[in-house]
């Protein structure tokens, strides 16, 4: 298990990556944040990145796509289709992206356990070559970025609902 900041990796076998982080905010807090264009647009992709298109038609059947605009200004688009959705709980949905081939199948679970919330995103690839090559795009770096951005906003948040009671 490689352990980048508070992201976990792990590759329990050989077509998957699981990812999981701790958050310290309540669990429907943190699926707004994953679920909400308006909250995932502050958040989404790496620092430096902006989201120019952040799509989300949360239905079983409802299609996402997201365009990250790298520094430089260069894009990296990618979406799917959501299969299954519990909210608050677990949502299922394909991932593909533009430059990359293959389709993923991501599973994203949110547990909450003490006002802390645990998410659990377990990424099925069609091949093991495959899943070595988003790997090898050092997606970890991207994605605990990512997740660092996502703790600062619901820290963000948290204050400002407390200052307000």
């Amino acid at each position: 298990m490689k352990n980048t900041g508070t992201l976990k990796i792990a590759t329990p076998a050989d077509r998957e990556i699981v990812m999981t982080r701790i958050f310290d905010a309540p669990r429907s807090l943190v699926y707004d944040a994953f679920t909400k264009p308006e909250l995932v647009k502050r958040w989404l992709g790496p620092h430096g990145w902006s989201l120019t298109v952040c799509e989300i038609d949360l239905r079983v059947g409802g299609a996402y796509r997201f365009v990250g605009r790298v520094p430089g200004g260069s894009d990296l688009g990618w979406g799917g289709v959501y299969r299954e959705i519990v909210p608050l709980e677990r949502i299922v949905h394909t991932e593909s992206f533009d430059d990359y081939p293959g389709e993923a199948l991501a599973t994203s679970v949110w547990v909450e356990q003490a006002g802390k919330t645990t998410f659990t995103c377990t990424l099925l690839f069609p091949s093991r070559e495959i899943r070595d090559a988003v790997i090898n795009t050092g997606m970890e770096h991207g994605a605990a970025e990512s997740y660092d951005r996502l703790a600062e906003l619901l820290a963000s948040r948290l204050d400002r609902a407390a200052s307000q009671d």
